[in-house]
């Protein structure tokens, strides 16, 4: 019997290739797609560059999970960065992401996401928006507790609703929206504009929205034939949401004046008002909202098992890994819940992005690294998936990052060190608590 298998309760089922892409789907569309585009146009108002954004967004989230269904494959358990970097690197770099993971990596974007549902629902009603964040966030985190197979069904309900929503969306911003003069192929002055600082600090949002490609990396014990439907789940669910961002950025900016849609943060709902009028605008926005719930339900599921992990392996935090008679780390869910609550009450959508992001960037172009380094260092490891492209995609996925980092960390220094503060408190709890292993890693 694998791991994978020991770490469920007898009779608890898994879920499929289905449900796997449905929560890459879902944790990648969410507050990005709604609500950064209003921030790009802010600095960029010109078409081209933009939906080139979205594309090079979309190429190199696609270069990184070809290289996290490489290491998936090899490692299938449990635990994402956590899992993969142990595996790849050591058990300090390990539980530093996984750390990462707990504190903020989770919670922050799950915290945006509620923030900004709140935001459209409070703009609809004119309630503050934490009367609609907060029962969400704690609905969810109670379906969360509940048995697998409901819970696959609520994930995969709400994820394919929105994807119907994003569609719907931009076909009437196509045939309804009234035309913008605005141009989608190049024209004089992008090329000033793509190589502007504010084109590498758009590119942070367009990646915060395309955050979630190794979404299912995190609940593999829970997947069937982890080591072959992750690495599906990971490319098929980057391919349709890269799709979908293209096409419904580029619905928005055909049907909505870039005047009215810069710096907003709720930009769905502008752009939904200029297409169907405020009460049709009303209903999307209501609509919009509701999609978020999918978002927020991904993450309540892929971070607590990045904690039970941790408590799967470090003896000190092994009441984490416990699991209910459902076979969910019950605890761990009530962890990040909490966490979240938190930060739903004390920060702001923009805010919550810069403060993640940087460590997100960080976590990822390591475990990228480490699959390449793992290629040279030992190439006689089994690898039921190989990455395509390699040495090619590796290579861009860690140069467009490195890029990225630098601007962000220009443009967000303090937010920067915050999260730096938050690593150095990982280091601490690490040499305290972590350095014994409660088990010997295993190839898996």
């Amino acid at each position: 019997m694998t791991d994978a298998k020991k770490n469920l309760p007898p009779g608890v089922a898994k879920v499929g290739l289905a449900t796997a892409i449905a929560i890459v789907v879902a944790n990648m569309i969410g507050t990005g797609v709604f609500g950064s585009l209003g921030f790009q146009v802010a600095g960029i108002p010109s078409g081209f560059p933009v939906m080139l954004l979205w594309l090079i967004g979309g190429l190199l989230s696609f270069c990184g999970a070809v290289c996290y269904a490489e290491l998936a494959s090899m490692f299938p358990k449990s635990g994402g960065e956590y899992h993969l970097l142990t595996k790849a690197w050591s058990p300090f770099i390990g539980f530093l992401a996984g750390w990462l993971s707990v504190t903020v990596g989770f919670a922050a974007p799950v915290a945006a996401n509620a923030a900004l549902l709140g935001g459209y629902m409070g703009e609809i009603t004119g309630k503050a928006p934490y009367w609609f964040s907060l029962p969400v966030v704690l609905v969810v985190a109670a379906i969360h507790l509940g048995k697998l197979s409901n819970i696959g069904l609520f994930q995969s309900g709400f994820t394919y609703a929105k994807v119907a929503l994003i569609v719907v969306l931009g076909l009437l911003g196509f045939t309804v929206g009234t035309a913008q003069p605005i141009s989608f192929l190049p024209r004089s002055g992008d090329m000033d504009l793509i190589l502007s600082s504010d084109f590498a600090v758009s590119l942070v949002y367009v990646l915060y929205a395309y955050t979630g490609w190794n979404a299912a990396t995190y609940m593999m014990d829970e997947v069937r034939s982890p080591e072959k439907t992750v690495p599906l789940a990971l490319l098929i669910g980057t391919l349709i949401v890269t799709v979908l961002y293209l096409f419904i950025n580029a619905a928005f900016l055909h049907s909505t004046p870039i005047a009215a849609m810069a710096g907003k943060p709720e930009v769905g709902l502008v752009a939904a008002e200029s297409i169907l009028g405020a009460r049709g605008g009303m209903i999307m926005g209501v609509l919009i909202s509701f999609g978020l719930i999918s978002t927020v339900s991904s993450m309540t599921w892929a971070g607590p098992r990045v904690t039970a992990a941790i408590g799967r392996d470090y003896r000190h935090f092994s009441i984490l890994g416990r699991t209910n008679k459902n076979g969910v780390p019950a605890l761990a869910v009530l962890l990040q819940t909490g966490i979240v609550l938190i930060l739903v009450c004390s920060a702001t959508f923009q805010e919550l992005i810069n403060y993640v992001q940087a460590l997100l960037t960080i976590s990822s172009l390591m475990v990228v690294i480490g699959m390449f380094f793992l290629r040279l260092r030992r190439p006689d490891l089994e690898r039921p998936y190989k990455a395509w492209g390699f040495p090619l995609t590796p290579l861009i996925f860690a140069s467009v990052s490195l890029y990225v980092l630098w601007f962000q960390i220009q443009a967000m220094p303090r937010e920067f060190l915050y999260g730096l503060g938050t690593l150095g408190l990982g280091v601490l709890v690490y040499f305290t608590l972590a350095r014994e292993r409660s088990e010997t890693p295993t190839a898996g």
